[in-house]
């Protein structure tokens, strides 16, 4: 069978381990009824299809508490995808989103059904979640709302046809036919009742029992022993399924530890279950905002400091995901001249010349201004969403009666207008070479009134150097954009180590520049070895954004979330990998490593039938023309092919280790996830604005990958399995070769990178060919 029907299987191999549940009919009318209005605090309150993001706050597979709300929100995802292709693939999957401007009234969670609408249904914003927020940073709404899981909890895995087909109804007593064969016996009272405990015989014969001791009715007509089973406590279906996930976590837990020990997987000292949120202490206490003692809510350690080794949902201090650790690898080694350190890029970064261009009397043309205003709000706040739509007219005013000279407000405007410029130009690299970026004399005019923002202390000026980051980024320029959002960080420890410093209108605000802040920090970790600036250590303080606020009625632009809320849980996951399989330079053999890479998989699965239908891509091998479709597509790629590439790493070793099924099976999927991400290499400009930079040495590294697995006999024989002939690969390689080589004027890390790439594909030819 051709590989292109069978490709949209994600995590597959992660589930076989948790059995489907026979619910009780009233289980199934119950779940049919819809949800009532929110009664409790913001987070128990969420939409459906904001599960995705519960898992952004909890660490997976770590704790109990955890897994519970996992539970609880399962069956308000999508039907489960696994085994078969998701339902936005047959067809519908390319529809255009629906994105209403977001409604103030009360949030509506009456959602129709994924299987009635067939994915198409509009997607109300999860602004409208703020109605209920509470007013602090505390997370308590998400940790009480565990409670709950007894009652909610069902299995998303194996489920009865009924539960996955809304127009079909479950199986019950009313449909079946009244005129049951009744007993005539004249001794017998009517109706007859089924005995509590039948006896083993009449078990073993499905009969009726009248449960008469010391021997039923039928054992004395046989004259047989009658035995009857103690009787045992009675579980309910959500009963039985806390049990089995509660069960699978213990035996994850076993596994992982004795793996840590025997093998080199980096594991945390004390029980993960004991870590993030299944337990408070004396440390963590927040104050409570109103109570009159206002507690400090900053970590043990004080502030920038790492100590918290216990999360395993932040990036590591030391790890080999980075694209040039693959040089190290066998045979892929030998596509290279001469070895090549990892710390390479920094340097090359850190010897870069600065933009000349900020030193200039800045020349800002006001006449466009509308045009790039509306291009932002368009097309760059999807990535970022820390401008509020509902007060820019505000600041848009202030800036206006300051004539952009001075004041936060002036340089935000600035920095809108130079982003939005930007985006109407597409790719950067698409430019001419020596051309002036667009945007750049709007960026150069509020560089100039950065100086006055970084003596500042408060929200407006963390979000100056967030947004003056943002540009650096699409400017292609990574170690300036770290070094702004170091100073946005230090900004926010100091508002964030007690409640009280932050104003009640300007929360949301701080929460959203503080979850790009840890975005983007972490995305270039993963490829720098950077210092850690220590914003992580408030991440189980700072709740997840709900929706803006403000004294306009009608918004200038969308107040868009629900990209932001599914990166936050994709990019917390992809650290996860990162701390579970790739940290201190060792990795755990296969046999080890399977249930940790079982359960990773199964997590990234979760997170695409989490994301609401609008976002969930299909996965056909086409184009998509939903740019936020594209890259959420690509992302979820990139990270299952981490997950499992130390596969492709033993068998580069050993070529034997290619005849365990597992070890086959594993190298498929994640060859499959590469070319998945290289087969139309064009797609990477959808989010050429936060990830061009990211995105092209996550391009190397799974070409360098495919390089090395061309060479490797078992492993060529999988890649013709994922494509139609052997030339297609050459043509996929050449692509990005081409592609690289055009980064290369971007930045000197880019230009190391198109070099590597491109000695690599010589040698790699001379090796098939020799």
């Amino acid at each position: 069978m051709d590989s292109r029907s069978n490709d949209s299987k994600p995590g597959s191999g992660a589930k076989g381990d948790e059995a489907g549940l026979e619910l009780p009919s009233a289980h199934l009318r119950a779940l049919r009824r819809p949800p009532s209005p929110p009664k409790s605090p913001l987070h128990s309150s969420i939409h459906p299809r904001l599960s995705c993001v519960i898992a952004a706050h909890h660490h997976l597979p770590t704790t109990s508490s955890t897994k519970l709300l996992r539970l609880q929100t399962q069956h308000a995802m999508s039907p489960s995808s696994t085994g078969d292709s998701p339902r936005s693939a047959t067809g519908n999957g390319n529809a255009g989103r629906s994105f209403p401007v977001p409604s103030r009234e009360a949030f509506n969670v009456d959602v129709p059904s994924p299987s009635m609408t067939n994915g198409i249904h509009p997607l109300k914003s999860p602004a409208s979640l703020k109605v209920q927020r509470t007013p602090s940073f505390s997370r308590d709404g998400f940790l009480g709302s565990v409670q709950k899981a007894r009652n909610m909890s069902q299995s998303s895995e194996n489920r009865p046809d009924a539960l996955t087909n809304g127009m079909h109804k479950a199986p019950s007593d009313e449909g079946s036919n009244p005129l049951k064969r009744r007993n005539t016996d004249v001794g017998i009272d009517y109706p007859r009742r089924r005995a509590t405990i039948a006896c083993e015989v009449c078990r073993s014969r499905k009969s009726r029992c009248d449960g008469t001791k010391p021997k039923c009715k039928l054992c004395a007509e046989l004259g047989a022993e009658c035995v009857y089973r103690e009787p045992g406590i009675k579980l309910d279906a959500g009963d039985k399924l806390i049990l089995e996930r509660l069960n699978r976590i213990e035996s994850l837990l076993q596994m992982n530890m004795v793996a840590g020990q025997g093998n080199g997987i980096a594991m945390n000292q004390e029980s993960p279950s004991m870590s993030n949120g299944s337990g408070l202490n004396g440390d963590s206490l927040m104050g409570i905002p109103g109570s009159g003692n206002a507690v400090s809510i900053i970590p043990n350690g004080g502030l920038g400091t790492w100590n918290n080794p216990t999360n395993i949902s932040t990036m590591p201090k030391m790890h080999t995901n980075a694209a040039l650790h693959l040089l190290q690898w066998p045979l892929i080694r030998d596509l290279v001249s001469r070895p090549y350190d990892p710390q390479v890029l920094l340097q090359l970064e850190m010897a870069r010349e600065p933009l000349h261009s900020l030193t200039k009397t800045p020349c800002v043309d006001l006449s466009n201004t509308t045009a790039y205003i509306e291009a932002y709000f368009e097309r760059v706040n999807v990535w970022y969403a820390c401008v509020n739509p509902y007060t820019w007219r505000s600041h848009y005013r202030t800036a206006l009666s300051n004539g952009f000279r001075e004041g936060a407000e002036s340089c935000i405007v600035l920095l809108v207008l130079a982003l939005g410029q930007a985006s109407l130009r597409g790719s950067i690299s698409r430019i001419v070479p020596g051309e002036d970026a667009p945007g750049l004399q709007y960026f150069t005019a509020a560089w100039a009134l950065l100086p006055g923002m970084m003596t500042s202390n408060n929200v407006l000026a963390a979000q100056c150097h967030l947004l003056a980051s943002a540009y650096l980024f699409y400017l292609v320029r990574p170690l300036e954009a770290w070094n702004l959002l170091c100073t946005t960080s230090t900004k926010l420890q100091l508002l964030l180590m007690s409640p009280n410093r932050v104003p009640p209108n300007q929360r949301e605000l701080t929460e959203r520049i503080y979850w790009n802040s840890l975005l983007f920090e972490s995305d270039l970790l993963a490829e720098l070895d950077l210092p850690h600036s220590g914003v992580v250590q408030f991440e189980e303080n700072v709740g997840l954004p709900g929706g803006f606020e403000g004294e306009e009625q009608e918004a200038i632009g969308r107040d868009d979330l629900w990209y932001f809320l599914a990166e936050i849980a994709l990019r917390r996951l992809l650290n996860r990998v990162s701390q579970l399989i790739y940290s201190k330079d060792s990795m755990a053999s296969t046999t080890s490593l399977e249930p940790v890479v079982a359960e990773l998989d199964f997590q990234l699965t979760q997170w695409y039938e989490s994301l609401p239908m609008p976002l969930q891509f299909p996965f056909t091998r086409t184009l998509l023309s939903d740019p936020v479709q594209t890259v959420l597509r690509l992302r979820f790629f990139a990270c299952r092919t981490i997950i499992y590439r130390p596969y492709i790493l033993a068998v580069l070793d050993n070529e034997q280790a290619v005849l365990d099924p597992a070890v086959r099976d594993s190298c498929h999927k994640c060859l499959e996830a590469s070319i998945r991400q290289l087969e139309h290499i064009s797609q990477h400009h959808a989010g050429h604005m936060p990830y061009l930079w990211q995105g092209a040495l996550s391009i190397v590294s799974q070409t360098l990958l495919v390089m090395g697995a061309t060479m490797s006999p078992s492993l060529s024989s999988i890649l013709l399995t994922l494509v139609p002939h052997r030339e297609t690969i050459d043509q996929i390689i050449n692509d990005v070769v081409m592609e690289i080589e055009r980064y290369s004027t971007l930045a000197p890390s880019l230009s190391l990178a198109a070099e590597i790439i491109k000695e690599a594909e010589v040698r790699r030819r001379a090796y098939l060919s020799g």
